[in-house]
């Protein structure tokens, strides 16, 4: 009994360790300590190559002044903020509508778009506020992202807003905000020749992919895809035929809806917008979920709806 009770204790002693060593050969630890000994030592030898190139250029120059004897380099490192690409002329532009509204987390979401919009080519990030003033929360993080921007602000009145009105058709969030922005547009080309282009109605509380962006930006009419964790699915799409037609909607809210899409999954050409000034995001009559049919309806019909994203097959 004895005997069992030792190599019992053995075992329990023995087993740890032989795992650990295990683990230690097997997971790139040691590759990891060889490669940070090695990313030190290539440090050393650039700050020492640095320090040596200095040298050599303040002897070289005549107006050079000369550090004292004894005394370490300075490196000073400043931080630049990241602008979008140049705007070039020959490249669709994007005009992003995005309504907001201030709560605890409005900057934290704006920042998040507005890093993404920075790496977008051509946009026109259009911002307006529900609210009877700009405020100076929103104008100060636009100065300083660096995006090509406009500013609005219109106020939704209190018995038009979610929760607050006693008519069962209340109006959602955001629809006169997403209304003057297309207002802004109109007005803007009202007199000059409409660039090429698309409308895009972007969320502040939505994440979006790089890729979107250059698929939405040679939109004839309207273009459309498939929109993640929205209605509560993994992602609605539009169902296209094998000859690339759109010809229903995959959703679970009212799919007889004429258009069952979600408002992040659809972009417009400018010209379409330009070309139909009386359509708009309607306000009497319409509940939720029919925001964008209340739009698309008056621009464009199924047959016209052009799918993107592999024919809806990417989300």
């Amino acid at each position: 009994m004895l005997r069992r009770r030792n190599l019992l204790t053995t075992l329990l002693i023995a087993l740890p360790w032989g795992l650990l060593l295990t683990l230690w050969h097997q997971y790139p630890t040691t590759r990891y300590l060889s490669l940070l000994r090695k990313e030190t030592d290539e440090n050393v030898t650039a700050k020492s190559l640095f320090n040596s190139t200095s040298l050599v250029r303040e002897e070289g120059s005549s107006c050079a002044r000369q550090p004292a004897v004894g005394t370490a380099a300075k490196i000073i490192r400043s931080y630049v903020y990241a602008r979008p690409p140049p705007w070039s002329d020959t490249l669709p532009a994007i005009f992003v509508i995005t309504p907001t509204y201030t709560r605890p987390v409005q900057k934290a979401e704006l920042t998040r778009l507005a890093n993404t919009f920075l790496h977008v080519q051509n946009l026109h990030w259009v911002v307006v506020e529900d609210s009877p003033r700009r405020t100076n929360l929103v104008s100060n993080l636009l100065e300083k992202a660096g995006i090509n921007f406009t500013h609005l602000n219109v106020e939704t009145p209190k018995s038009l807003k979610v929760g607050l009105s006693w008519i069962p058709s209340h109006t959602p969030r955001g629809t006169l905000q997403r209304n003057l922005g297309l207002h802004w547009l109109r007005e803007n080309f009202r007199n000059a020749l409409p660039p090429e282009g698309v409308v895009y109605f972007a969320d502040d509380d939505n994440t979006y992919s790089l890729e979107l962006f250059e698929e939405m930006r040679y939109t004839k009419k309207v273009s459309v895809w498939p929109v993640a964790f929205v209605g509560g699915l993994r992602f609605e799409s539009p169902k296209v035929s094998p000859a690339g037609k759109v010809v229903g909607w995959k959703t679970v809210f009212d799919p007889n809806r004429p258009f069952a899409i979600d408002m992040a999954g659809f972009a417009i050409s400018i010209k379409l917008i330009l070309e139909k000034p009386h359509a708009s995001f309607k306000l009497d009559g319409v509940k939720g979920g029919y925001q964008e049919t209340s739009l698309l309806k008056d621009l464009v019909t199924m047959d016209g709806l052009e799918p993107k994203a592999a024919n809806c097959t990417k989300v």
